[in-house]
């Protein structure tokens, strides 16, 4: 019922959002009123209760051009491969395919845990000029039938493994955060069975291998509570209103009130400062508060078994680095993966995944070669800013990119200063968002 009373909610805020409009719409640049104190203010307020009341759709990725070599080049998104659950976007670039060719393949493995895949849309303006990118889009829970089927852990990683065929072993895998767990999973499995299309390498950020070690308020929570407390007090049915419709899941909303609990204070001065904005006519700011919310607030649901296996496997039992993980009856064993490279990057400030739990994936691969293994620890920077924002751009993407390239048999082996140089200093349009999201938790773990 809890996700019955949250739409009810909704509806009884309707037709005051109904009057804000209209007041808004009285308000007009015609009107002589709209330029008083008075209409200012009225304004202002009708503006910030109807984005606090309204409910915020899923972004677009907007990205549309980029630099190659220097030079603008129109991008467009494809749909290259679709699972109920998933969708795999490619950013096509209008370049020479023989060129295209020449460049690393990158699979952007987007955390399924709360906020959608646009979250890394400066990630994937970050490797755009020099990468061939694609992102896995995960489909919100609320938006799939019943008919379509469960979806859990297994599941997940079932998906990771049809998606490294489809590239047949020719991609570089960069899984942000919870991926990490399935992407290691899909490889071991696919490594043991002597499957030709693992991935070129895994490079893995801030991701909860092993939650023992450095344990964060996110493992604390899930250890104490234990995974049935989630399920009594977390999991609701999606309404009659939506696709999804009677779909056990783990709402969106419930994780943005955590999310928002959190930083109430921070939320709060936002808003107010929102308001000032619009009555003093300072449009830059008032925009940049808009982007960000139209991220941060839009959220998707989980399904509840992928929910409640995540959390039993990953920060309750912590199977992977116990090597009791199982997949379908099937154990996991990390030590047969062999032929990728691996590479891990931990944030100093991380306060999500503890320093030494994404590391944790070298003691646990024993079969990677030494010089086929790196790792970084990026200094002063949090969870958000190992995928995105200022420092990932000049310490963290290059070293990705070179990374890369020395594990990939058809790129060129070295970035010239000048493409180093353009990835870490390209001006992108997520900057403000990236130090406003700097230190905020999107761990669903966390969250619940």
């Amino acid at each position: 019922m809890l996700y019955h009373w949250y739409e009810l909610g909704r509806a009884a805020v309707r037709p005051a959002r109904m009057v804000a409009d209209s007041v808004r719409l009285f308000f007009n640049p015609l009107n002589p009123w709209t330029h008083t104190t008075m209409g200012r203010n009225a304004i202002a307020a009708c503006e910030v209760f109807e984005r606090a009341t309204r409910r915020y759709p899923k972004p677009a990725f907007g990205i549309t051009r980029t630099l190659v070599d220097r030079v603008p080049v129109r991008v467009t998104e494809e749909v290259v491969w679709e699972h109920f659950a998933c969708r795999l976007v490619h950013f096509k670039r209008d370049i020479d395919p023989k060129q295209a060719a020449t460049l690393p393949r990158l699979l952007l493995v987007a955390p399924m845990s709360g906020h959608f895949a646009t979250l890394l849309r400066g990630t994937v303006e970050t490797f755009l000029p020099d990468h061939d990118v694609y992102i896995t889009d995960w489909q919100d829970a609320r938006d799939m039938p019943l008919s379509a089927g469960r979806f859990d852990l297994d599941d997940y990683i079932d998906v990771m493994k049809d998606m490294f065929r489809f590239f047949g072993g020719d991609v570089h895998v960069f899984a942000v955060c919870q991926p990490s767990v399935p992407v290691l999973a899909a490889t071991a499995l696919m490594e043991a069975d002597g499957d030709p299309c693992v991935p070129l390498s895994l490079i893995m950020a801030g991701g909860p291998i092993d939650t023992r070690s450095n344990p964060t308020v996110v493992n604390t929570l899930a250890e104490q509570h234990g995974t049935d407390w989630f399920r009594r007090n977390v999991i609701t049915n999606v309404p009659w209103s939506s696709p999804g419709r009677g779909r056990q899941v783990y709402p969106g909303f419930l994780q943005l009130s955590g999310f928002m609990t959190m930083n109430l204070d921070r939320h709060m001065q936002a808003h107010k400062d929102m308001f000032l904005h619009l009555v003093r006519g300072d449009g830059d700011s008032a925009e940049k508060h808009r982007e960000f919310y139209d991220e941060y607030l839009a959220v998707m649901d989980l399904t509840a078994e992928f929910y409640l296996q995540t959390v039993d496997t990953v920060f309750v039992q912590h199977l992977m680095p116990r090597g009791l993980m199982t997949h379908r009856g099937r154990s996991v064993d990390l030590a047969a993966i062999r032929r990728p490279a691996l590479m891990t990057i931990e944030g100093e400030r991380d306060d999500i995944t503890g320093l030494g739990q994404c590391r944790a994936a070298h003691d646990l691969c024993i079969n990677v070669p030494a010089e086929n293994r790196s790792h970084f620890e990026c200094p002063k920077v949090g969870h958000y800013g190992i995928f995105n924002g200022a420092r990932f751009r000049a310490e963290i993407a290059p070293r990705m990119a070179m990374f890369m390239r020395a594990h990939d048999p058809c790129a060129s082996t070295n970035l010239s200063i000048a493409q180093l140089e353009q990835m870490a200093s390209m001006p992108r349009r997520g900057r403000a968002r990236s130090q406003e999201l700097e230190g905020l938790a999107f761990s669903f773990a966390r969250h619940a």
